[in-house]
């Protein structure tokens, strides 16, 4: 609990009351402030929206009407055997969590400096919690491509339960970068400038309007280094039926484990320092 020096049960401002290897059990301790964390976002995001949630669709719904027109009919890129709209829709939904979840998570301890500064606790908590709120877009995004699934009647086979293993596979794919990027942004604020435009070249850099097929010999084995192509493409094995993605879908997962690895440990051996550069 929150504490001060001559308060009973007051800790220090510091990062040393929590181990590295406590990190995940600490996360579940606090889970009532990355409750507080998540829900704060989700009000802050649709107080005196007019439109709320639907703002939630409109993006997927442009994206996707602009790539079946330039990539699926002009390009006449290949879609796996599915309708490209549902191909490049689903491909999409999963993107915009990751995104979403890396660029608030980066923006929210340098953006609360006064909690950071002057009260104690588990710092981790903060992008753990910016990270949930995108859940709810996603979750909003695959009513949609549910939607595409019975206008194109796509039946569904018993793939879909593997839709509990890729959801978490891209939490932890986006929980890496985020709090990396969380960490970095305390100490160097050029960081938060250059989230932009390295969201937007990992975007064409992953297989979301087109598939990862695409690459072969060496340049697959290179593309696969990039984590999304193996969440993107056992999403769309298991609701579009599309090919198993094969052996790239280890070396993505391998590069999961590496950020999230290097994320979590730079963060906690970052987080003691904090309070005296934010």
């Amino acid at each position: 609990m929150l504490s001060g020096s001559g308060s009973p049960g007051w800790n220090s401002n510091s990062a040393g009351a929590v181990t590295r290897t406590a990190v995940w059990g600490c996360l579940w301790q606090a889970r009532d402030l990355v409750a507080f964390f998540a829900l704060r976002d989700l009000r802050l995001r649709y107080k005196q929206a007019a439109l709320g949630v639907a703002w939630v669709l409109l993006q997927p719904i442009a994206t996707v009407a602009i790539f079946t027109l330039v990539f699926g009919r002009l390009a006449g890129i290949s879609s796996e055997g599915v309708p490209y709209p549902l191909f490049a829709l689903l491909g999409f939904s999963v993107w915009t969590y990751f995104s979403g979840a890396t660029v608030r998570a980066s923006e929210v301890l340098v953006n609360n400096p006064a909690l950071v500064s002057k009260v104690y606790f588990p710092r981790i908590a903060a992008p753990t919690g910016a990270a949930l709120p995108p859940l709810v877009d996603l979750a909003v995004s695959l009513a949609l491509v549910g939607l595409l699934l019975i206008y194109y009647e796509v039946a569904p086979t018993w793939r879909l339960l593997a839709v509990p293993v890729w959801l978490a596979l891209l939490i932890l794919t986006a929980y890496g970068p985020a709090v990396l990027l969380s960490a970095l942004n305390v100490r160097y604020r050029d960081v938060q400038q250059a989230i932009g435009p390295v969201m937007q070249i990992w975007f064409f850099a992953s297989p979301i309007a087109y598939p990862s097929t695409l690459f072969s010999g060496s340049g697959e084995l290179l593309y696969a280094l990039n984590p999304m192509v193996g969440v993107i493409g056992l999403a769309r094995w298991s609701v579009l039926n599309t090919p198993w993605p094969g052996w790239p879908l280890a070396v993505s997962v391998g590069m999961v484990c590496v950020m999230l690895v290097c994320g979590v440990s730079y963060f906690r051996r970052s987080e003691r320092s904090f309070a005296d550069v934010i």
